[in-house]
C-alpha cells in the first residue's frame, strides 16, 4: 500500500460493539478503589445506613452525568470527550481564548493525569501479584529498597505488556477486555454472594441500628459524597473513543444505561457485603478491605481476593491508557500536540505514536515513585473538566438547536451535573484549604505557558519535520483523515 493511498484510507475503525462498549465502561469504572478502600464514605457518613444511600446516590448521579455525555456524544461525534466538546463549543469564538479550554483539558489528561493514574494502577497491580507469592520468591526478607524496585520493576513490565496491547490491535484489547471485565463482575459477585451467605446465617448485628451516628456536619456529608463519587469516576469513558464505536448514536446511551446501574448495584451490595461480615471498626483499621473480608468469610478460597483485585487493576490500565490514547489522537489532529500522534498504524489502525508516549509517560511516573500524592492534588480538576464539558451541552443546545439530536435528555439532568461538578471541584480545596492545590493550577498554567508559543503563535523547534519522519518510520504510521471539529 503506497503511503498516498493509506493517507486516504487510513484511520481509526469502528471495532468496538455494544458489548465492549459496557466493558470499557467497567474495564475504568471498577478498579482497585472498591476491593482496597471503600472506608472513607463510611468514615465521612457516620452510619451504615447513610452509607448505603451515599454509595447509591452517587451511583445515580454518575448515570445523570454519562447521561449527558450520551447527549454530547451525538452532537459531537468525535473521540476525546470533554476535549472534543470543548472545543466544538469554544473553538470559533476567538482566535486565542476559544482553543484554550480544549487544550488545557487535553495537556492535564494527557501529559499528567491519566499517565499518573496508569502508574498507580500498575503498581498496585504489581503489589498484588506479589502477595500470593510472597513466601515462594522472600518477598518478606527483602529490604525495603529492594522490595520497591521489585515492585517497579513488575509495575515496568505489566506496563510494556498493557502498551504492546493497545499498539498491536483494537480488536486484541476489545478482546483481553473483555475476558477481563467478565472476571471482575465475578470477583464482585463473591464478595456479594458471601454477604448474602452471612445474612442468610443470620449474621445481622453490624446492620442493627443502621443510621445511629449518621453525622449532621454537612462538612463531613459533603466528603463521604466525594470520596463514593470519586470511586465511580469513569463513567465518561465510551465517550473518549466515539470515533471506534459502531452505531455510536444508539450503542454510547444503550452501553452507558447498561453499564451504570450495573456497577452501581454491585458497589451498593458490596459495601453491604463488607458492613455485615467486617465491624465499623475493622472496616477502618483493614488496609485492604476486601482482603480482610476474604480472610474473615472465604477461608481457604480467600486467595480469590488478590486475584480479581490484579485483574481488576490490569483491565482499569488497559482501558484508562486506551482511552487518553485516543485523546490524544484528536488532540493532535488539531494542532495540539505532536503532529505523528494523529498518525495511525497502516495497517492495525491504532494510534501508534499517541500509545508510546502514554507509555514513555507512564514509565516517567513510575521510576518517579510517590504520585498517589500528585493524583490527589490534581483529581478534583476531573470534575471540574466534566462541568465544563455539560455547560457545552447547554451552549450547544443555544448555538446549534437545529443539530440532529437522535438523544435528548431534560434540562434538569444538566443542571444536577453542574450542580455536582461545582460542588466536587470546590469541597476539596474547602475542606483542606492547603498550598497543595497549588500544584493543580500549576499544571493549568503550565498549559497555557505551553499553549502561547506552540499552538497560537505555532514555533516550531529545530529538526522537528526530522524527528515526524524517524517517528513516522519507527512505528510505521501514516496520517489519518481529519475530521471537522
Amino acid at each position: 500500500m503506497s503511503i498516498e493511498k493509506a493517507e486516504k484510507t487510513v484511520g481509526l475503525q469502528r471495532h468496538l460493539g455494544l458489548m465492549s462498549a459496557v466493558n470499557i465502561i467497567i474495564g475504568v469504572m471498577i478498579g482497585s478503589g472498591i476491593f482496597v478502600s471503600p472506608t472513607a464514605a463510611l468514615k465521612y457518613s457516620g452510619s451504615v445506613g447513610m452509607c448505603l444511600i451515599v454509595w447509591t446516590v452517587c451511583g445515580v448521579i454518575s448515570l445523570i452525568g454519562a447521561l449527558c455525555f450520551a447527549e454530547l456524544g451525538t452532537v459531537v461525534p468525535r473521540s476525546g470527550a470533554e476535549y472534543a466538546y470543548l472545543m466544538e463549543t469554544f473553538k470559533k469564538l476567538h482566535k486565542f481564548w476559544g482553543p484554550l479550554p480544549g487544550f488545557v483539558c487535553a495537556w492535564v489528561y494527557v501529559v499528567v493525569l491519566r499517565p499518573a493514574e496508569v502508574a498507580v494502577i500498575v503498581l498496585t497491580f504489581a503489589e498484588y501479584c506479589v502477595q500470593p507469592f510472597a513466601s515462594l520468591i522472600g518477598f518478606e526478607h527483602m529490604s525495603e529498597t529492594d522490595k520497591d524496585n521489585f515492585i517497579k520493576l513488575i509495575a515496568v513490565l505489566t506496563l510494556a505488556i498493557i502498551t504492546y496491547i493497545n499498539l498491536v490491535s483494537v480488536k486484541l484489547y476489545m478482546h483481553i477486555n473483555n475476558i477481563f471485565g467478565f472476571c471482575k463482575v465475578i470477583a464482585c459477585l463473591i464478595i456479594i454472594g458471601g454477604g448474602i451467605y452471612a445474612l442468610a446465617i443470620g449474621k445481622t448485628e453490624n446492620l442493627q441500628n443502621a443510621f445511629e451516628g449518621t453525622t449532621t456536619n454537612p462538612g463531613f456529608l459533603a466528603l463521604a459524597f466525594y470520596n463514593g463519587l470519586w470511586a465511580y469516576d469513569g463513567w465518561s469513558s465510551v465517550t473518549t473513543v466515539t470515533e471506534e464505536i459502531k452505531n455510536p448514536e444508539k450503542n454510547i446511551p444503550r452501553s452507558i444505561i447498561i453499564a451504570v446501574p450495573i456497577i452501581t448495584g454491585l458497589y451498593v451490595f458490596m459495601n453491604l457485603a463488607y458492613m455485615t461480615v467486617l465491624s465499623t471498626d475493622e472496616m477502618m483499621n483493614a488496609p485492604a478491605v476486601a482482603l480482610a473480608f476474604g480472610e474473615k468469610m472465604l477461608g481457604p478460597v480467600a486467595f480469590i481476593i488478590p486475584l480479581g483485585v490484579a485483574l481488576s487493576t490490569f483491565g482499569c490500565a488497559l482501558s484508562i491508557q486506551f482511552g487518553v490514547t485516543r485523546l490524544g489522537y484528536v488532540a493532535s489532529q488539531e494542532g495540539h500536540f505532536l503532529e505523528p500522534m494523529s498518525y495511525v498504524h497502516y495497517k492495525r489502525s491504532t494510534p501508534a505514536a499517541s500509545v508510546a508516549l502514554q507509555g514513555i509517560i507512564a514509565l516517567g511516573f513510575i521510576i518517579a515513585g510517590d504520585i498517589e500524592t500528585l493524583i490527589e492534588f490534581a483529581s478534583f480538576l476531573i470534575w471540574f473538566f466534566y462541568g465544563s464539558a455539560v455547560v457545552c451541552l447547554v451552549v450547544l443546545r443555544k448555538t446549534q438547536p437545529n443539530v440532529h439530536r437522535p438523544y435528548k435528555v431534560p434540562i434538569i439532568l444538566p443542571i444536577i451535573t453542574i450542580s455536582v461538578a461545582l460542588f466536587l471541584s470546590i469541597t476539596p480545596v474547602i475542606s483542606d484549604p492547603s498550598p497543595k492545590f497549588l500544584i493543580a493550577i500549576g499544571f493549568l498554567l503550565s498549559g497555557v505557558v505551553v499553549y502561547i508559543p506552540f499552538v497560537y503563535m505555532a514555533i516550531k523547534p529545530p529538526f522537528i519535520n526530522e524527528i515526524y519522519y524517524a517517528i513516522q518510520v519507527l512505528f510505521e504510521v501514516v496520517p489519518s483523515e481529519k475530521k471537522d471539529m
